[in-house]
């Protein structure tokens, strides 16, 4: 087999034998791709399962599972009654569900029939003797067949619909309720699952209005038989316009509530909105000394005419430690291990240790097995962080790094000490700036010669992130954006400027996100120095997971030698269309693009490579694990095939 057999056959091994045993299965359900059957057991004398089937006149599918859904002759066939008047109870029992289901569905003029053992039950009828008896003959022999004739008769349609003011009586213009707010209209089926949506539409558009305590005062459904239609009044309550008021946060016990109080950016006066509330919720969440945030509304207006908010947070054990192994076919094997604190003095203050261990390979890919292992063959990084949120309770928060590396690619090795301290200022919950002091020290080899040098400079740097969710956003974008200045009469051995930029975005085509079109752009330069004057680590590469999938790690550029070298500028493009086939199973086509340019701004002497996969995702609690196939459409010679690679979270 293999080795690229190999990693996808341990893969799905994997995520199929998660658990520590396995047990016997009747059945195999993919992720639960191809659904599944609650079997009924077999015949016994201490029980009376049965076996069901559903008759709809008309072969209507979508009723079917209606009604499937909605019976307990369904969901509890796995769980048989001991005996037949317990049975015939739990059919007689169903009647009246399956009715409440049509009439939920728009079928009013609907008739169910229930028959036990060929003995028909049907509702409001008394209990059937012959039913019980039919099904006790099935007991230790066979399974008591059970079959449901539902005739759902005409679908009933909305005759009138009505959406009044409760205080005055009066319908709502259509600048105070649109009717694409409301949506049903007259010839709409009369479903009731469909007024309820509605229902819910009108109450979420008041809030968004600043009414926090709009409600359905009444609903006035009237059904007429003979004509197969309904009328449908509904007195809207949109109550009284608030501001948010006094925020209280409660439930913290070693964290500073300035801190929390810092990464709340409402304040008491401005309009009140859910968007308001659950921005506030996702701030708050950016703390990692805290696992839960739930905002209670209070149930009235203070005397101002704004409502008070409470917070109430659940703090998380402090210490975390963690570790992951990892494979890539283009980057090979790597370790990583890390330990974190996230509340070090009861400021939320978080230091973590993490270091990565990789094997060294001169073409990026796993090791030469003819070649026994060596200790320089390993590469090493180990990073050591510190945030200070909040400091003195502003919005301005203190981070710094200490970084020690050594590294191989296919084009330089390197060694180097890095420090970092910057200053951020948050400006909201998705716009952010930081600025601060880098130094670094280090030696690059490659095969334009070898460099050691020393780097001072002064980074700054933006965010911006409206995404919805960090590991699977399906609307909004992302911007990061950074320049550092590393100027002579600072220290630094090599005069440069760096820039770089990355911007992605992200469309929901349906409300459910399940078809997703994302697209990410990055672009990055280099000024003041000449290409051989730059250390190798410093110069741009495109090329493995998170840049062009499919072609080796960092070896798009230009090229000495047909050794990669390295630019002094960055083009980098991918698309995506992330599609759902079911709640837990995706696939996501895309299209990768970029390399890097000898001058400092891309002049498209060097050829863009392009390269498509295909990515297979299964989503959980805390995101999206993710398999991505990728094979280079402009291949070069030395190019592999294909490429593999495994994480959690989208690409971008």
């Amino acid at each position: 087999m293999s080795t690229n057999n190999r990693i996808l056959f341990l893969f799905f091994a994997g995520l199929l034998l998660g658990g520590t045993s396995i047990a016997p299965a009747a059945a195999f359900d993919f992720f639960g791709l191809f659904g599944s059957d609650d079997a009924p057991p077999p015949p016994s004398p201490s029980a009376l399962p049965y076996s069901l089937d559903f008759v709809v006149a008309g072969e209507d599918k979508d009723l079917r599972q209606v009604l499937k859904d909605a019976s307990t002759l369904q969901s509890l066939q796995g769980d048989p009654p001991p005996d037949a008047p317990a049975l015939v109870s739990r059919a007689e029992a169903d009647l009246p569900r399956l009715i409440d289901a049509l009439w939920g569905a728009g079928f009013y003029n609907a008739r169910v029939t229930i028959n036990v053992a060929g003995a028909p039950l049907q509702i409001q009828a008394q209990r059937s003797n012959a039913a019980i008896q039919a099904a006790d003959v099935y007991r230790a022999r066979a399974l008591v067949p059970i079959e449901v004739q539902v005739d759902p008769g005409h679908l009933f349609a909305l005759r009138d619909v009505a959406v009044v003011d409760a205080g005055t009586n009066r319908p709502f213009p259509p600048s105070e309720l649109p009717p694409r707010v409301v949506k049903i209209e007259p010839g709409d089926p009369a479903r009731s699952a469909d007024i309820l949506a509605a229902e819910a539409r009108i109450v979420d558009h008041f809030r968004t209005q600043s009414r926090p305590f709009a409600k359905v005062q009444d609903r006035e459904p009237v059904v007429f038989h003979p004509a197969q239609a309904m009328d449908i009044g509904l007195k809207v309550d949109p109550g009284p316009r608030a501001g948010i008021g006094p925020i209280t946060v409660q439930g913290l016990e070693n964290v500073d509530p300035a801190v929390v109080r810092s990464f709340i950016y409402t304040e008491p006066g401005d309009p009140y909105s859910p968007a308001a509330l659950a921005s506030m919720r996702k701030s708050i969440l950016q703390i990692e000394a805290l696992s839960s945030v739930r905002i209670r509304e209070a149930e009235t207006l203070d005397a101002y005419g704004n409502l008070p908010l409470f917070v109430d947070i659940t703090e998380r054990q402090p210490r975390v430690i963690g570790a992951s192994v990892q494979y890539s076919t283009t980057d090979g094997p790597a370790v990583r291990a890390y330990w974190a604190h996230r509340n070090l003095f009861g400021g939320a203050e978080r230091l973590r240790f993490e270091g990565n261990l990789f094997y060294l390979t001169e073409d990026g890919g796993e090791p030469d097995r003819d070649e026994d292992p060596s200790w320089e063959d390993l590469g090493g990084r180990f990073r050591a962080s510190f945030l200070k949120p909040a400091l003195g309770g502003t919005r301005n928060d203190l981070l710094v790094d200490g970084l020690v590396e050594r590294d191989r690619t296919e084009g330089y090795t390197s060694r180097l000490v890095n420090g970092t301290a910057v200053i951020r200022h948050r400006f909201s919950e998705t716009f952010s700036i930081q600025g601060g002091i880098e130094i670094e020290r280090g030696q690059t080899s490659d095969i334009l010669g070898q460099i050691d040098y020393r780097l001072v400079g002064v980074p700054v740097s933006l965010s911006y992130d409206s995404t919805d969710n960090p590991l699977n956003p399906t609307e909004g974008m992302r911007l990061i954006a950074s320049v550092t200045p590393y100027p002579e009469f600072l220290g630094s051995s090599v005069p440069i400027t760096v820039a770089r930029g990355t911007a992605s975005a992200y469309f929901s085509l349906d409300e459910e996100a399940r078809y997703v079109l994302a697209g990410r752009i990055g672009l990055g330069s280099i000024v003041g120095a000449d290409l051989e004057d730059i250390p190798a680590n410093r110069r741009f590469f495109a090329g493995g997971g998170g840049s062009v999938r499919g072609f080796g790690y960092r070896t798009l550029s230009p090229t000495f030698l047909g050794e990669p070298i390295g630019g002094r500028s960055l083009l980098e493009a991918s698309v995506e269309a992330r599609i759902k086939i079911t709640d837990t199973i995706g696939i996501v086509p895309f299209v990768d693009a970029g390399t890097a340019f000898a001058s400092s701004y891309p002049d498209f002497d060097e050829d863009i490579r392009v390269s498509a996969g295909l990515g297979l995702r299964y989503y959980t609690g805390i995101g999206p694990i993710r398999l991505d196939i990728a094979t280079p459409l402009t291949r070069e010679q030395g190019d592999r095939s294909f490429a593999i690679y495994v994480g959690i979270g989208q690409a971008f």
